[in-house]
């Protein structure tokens, strides 16, 4: 009982939208990208809210925007 979570986070999902290239940034970043799935601009993918997932998102919090 000492570490339950009661915030909302690392449960449901977000919604992660590519809204700028990775081109031109570091090749990390641009492979972080991939590995969330986003593929093209404008593309939109839904992932498991997970502190991996977050973490994914604050590497390239520049390049997409993320919708609880």
């Amino acid at each position: 009982m000492a570490n339950q979570r009661t915030d909302s986070k690392g449960s449901g999902t977000v919604t992660v939208t590519l809204v700028k290239s990775p081109v031109g940034f570091k090749r990390n970043q641009l492979a972080v990208v991939r590995g969330m799935g986003l593929r093209r601009i404008r593309h939109t993918v839904e992932l498991k809210d997970t502190p991996s997932t977050r973490g994914m998102i604050h590497k390239v919090r520049h390049l997409v925007t993320v919708k609880e």
